[in-house]
């Protein structure tokens, strides 16, 4: 299976600030009101410095009431610059996520069949799901934090080069702490918080699979034994939990020591200039001051840098979404005019998954409304054949050609001229009218009943709460599995293409529903060239001509008379399917 690719670095920082860069207004107000938060926080200390001068020189109480003014104003102007500040940066970062995530669901819309074919769902539902979900909490939690505490860390610093550079040296020996501890820590914690949500996960599970099967817990009378083990799965998360708690306990001492020991070489610095008359006591009362506002925006960084990194690798995957494989080059000839009949040429087609040969040299023609059924056993290729003629799939080699247009340029150019409909047909949730002008937005209502009513869908839409306005999907009125082939097959309908591909469009149904759903996909392909991926020989044997695939090769082909006649693998696969 191949994994979707990974942006790097350099692609994910070039991805995220092209978002910033468009909207440069909020940028620089959020940038700017932030910056002046963190520079008003700087006037607080050196006021007080400058009291403690003024305290020792004895100077007379108006000067000390003017500075006493300036502290007050510089606090409440901090104050509401960082509100202004953590309010513009919040609201940058939801936007700038908000048009990530977009891009994301695009380029996801946008992939090819064949890549998702081979890197599967989960992985691509786990990046515009989980991945998504990561980063949006980084930004509601720690965004606006941390810029505020890089600019702080940054002005604070350069606030106490300005007093003294043998000041901001001492400040700085903290960090060799910060860096060891952190070096220490991270590579530690990991394992600890994945084992935490492994054990959250298990205990979750339990608790809902017992919840869901209550009457089979009760019919058993094993109430006490689920009890226990749910019991066992929360002890085992608890002491996990107390574990991690106990580790970053221990851990955060650390940073402790690191603010010690800054501190202490601060003040003992500033000891020896007031001694040598190098600097005055309110300049290293101001320095102290100023090495103790970088407790809390140190700590931040250095307590959600796991956190941090895990949003910048989630960020990572998402911005990966659009770098699809390279796509080969598609031949464009006769695209743009699109096809004009139904006629289906498919010569010497090859088709590979990886190293995997699932079609091979196939070669066929399906006359202008002609209705040609596909058939074979699982894995024959009849499904990939399908996704090919449909354009959905570039061949490895060979072509196919839609009133003699190339399918998949046909595809790439916007054209209509080829469904395909699926067994895994979607109800997409809201109204029932909407569903079905995904396939032609602008189809009038008369046009739409007269769809259901081509695939013998009216009579329970009419019954329907609302008719046409009710909304459908799974948060809403649930449909039937044969309800849910009909829509698909009307969708079909009113996209009025001149190649319908119906990839085993019934199997969904059960038996009792077989005869109406056959009947349904029979009036929809009327009038129009048809390929049916045959889930029933009964849909074969109506066909005007039937292709048998073995091994992504066709080994049969001919009217269902021709090929009951000639007892070969379609007349033993219509005796054993008719018992």
């Amino acid at each position: 299976m191949t994994v979707l690719p990974i942006a790097g670095r350099a692609e994910t920082w070039s991805a995220l600030g092209r978002r910033v860069a468009a909207m440069p207004v909020l940028t620089a107000a959020a940038l700017a009101s932030s910056l002046l938060a963190a520079a008003s926080g700087l006037v607080g200390p050196w006021t007080v410095g400058l009291l403690v001068d003024s305290v020792s020189a004895g100077d007379g109480t108006e000067r000390i009431a003017v500075l006493g003014t300036v502290l007050a104003a510089s606090v409440a102007a901090g104050a509401a610059l960082t509100a202004l500040g953590s309010a513009l940066v919040g609201r940058l970062g939801q936007r700038v996520l908000a048009r990530m995530r977009e891009d994301a669901v695009a380029n996801a819309l946008d992939l090819p069949s064949a890549v998702l074919e081979e890197s599967g769902h989960g992985d691509l539902l786990t990046r515009i799901g989980d991945d998504v979900a990561v980063v949006s909490q980084a930004v509601v939690s720690l965004l606006a934090p941390w810029v505020g505490a890089a600019l702080t860390v940054s002005l604070t610093v350069a606030g106490l080069a300005s007093l003294d550079p043998w000041l901001a040296l001492a400040g700085l020996c903290a960090v060799p702490v910060y860096a060891v501890s952190l070096r220490w820590y991270l590579p530690r914690s990991a394992p600890r918080y994945a084992a935490e949500r492994v054990a959250f996960a298990e205990r979750a599970e339990l608790i809902v699979a017992s919840l869901t099967g209550l009457p089979t817990v009760h019919a058993y009378r094993v109430e006490e034994r689920q009890a226990e083990l749910v019991e066992g799965a929360s002890a085992r998360a608890r002491a996990i939990s107390r574990d991690v708690l106990w580790f970053f306990t221990g851990w955060s001492k650390w940073l402790n020591i690191a603010e010690l020991v800054g501190l202490g070489c601060v003040i003992a610095t500033g000891f020896a200039l007031v001694s040598s008359g190098a600097v005055t006591a309110g300049a290293v009362t101001a320095a102290a001051l100023y090495f103790h506002r970088l407790f809390n925006p140190l700590g931040l960084i250095a307590t959600s840098f796991d956190e941090v990194q895990s949003a910048g690798a989630s960020l990572s995957r998402i911005v990966g979404i659009a770098r699809s494989p390279e796509r080969r080059p598609v031949p464009t000839g006769g695209a743009d005019a699109g096809p004009r009949t139904g006629e289906v040429e498919v010569s010497g087609l090859t088709h590979r998954y990886g190293d995997a040969v699932v079609l091979r040299d196939v070669s066929f023609r399906v006359r202008d409304g002609e209705r040609v059924a596909l058939v074979g056993a699982s894995g024959a290729g009849k499904s990939t054949l399908a996704a090919v003629i449909a354009g959905l799939l570039r061949p490895s080699s060979g072509s196919v050609a839609v009133g003699g247009v190339d399918a998949a340029a046909a595809r790439e150019a916007g054209s209509r001229a080829v469904a395909l409909v699926s067994q895994e047909a979607h109800v997409f949730t809201g109204p029932l009218h909407a569903d079905l002008r995904l396939a032609r937005p602008e189809a009038t209502r008369a046009e739409l009943v007269d769809a259901l009513a081509r695939v013998g869908a009216a009579e329970w839409v009419g019954e329907l709460p609302d008719g046409l306005d009710t909304a459908v999907g799974e948060s809403a009125h649930a449909l039937t599995r044969e309800q849910t082939a009909q829509l698909a097959l009307a969708r079909a309908v009113l996209a009025d293409p001149l190649v319908m591909v119906l990839d085993e469009a019934t199997a969904e149904a059960g038996s009792q529903d077989a005869a109406r759903l056959e009947a349904a996909s029979a009036a929809a392909l009327d009038g129009r060239t048809g390929v049916l991926v045959a889930h029933r020989l009964s849909q074969a044997v109506t066909a005007d001509r039937v292709l048998v695939l073995e091994h992504g090769e066709i080994v049969e082909q001919g009217t269902p008379d021709e090929l009951l006649a000639l007892d070969g693998r379609f007349a033993r696969m219509w005796k054993a399917w008719r018992g």
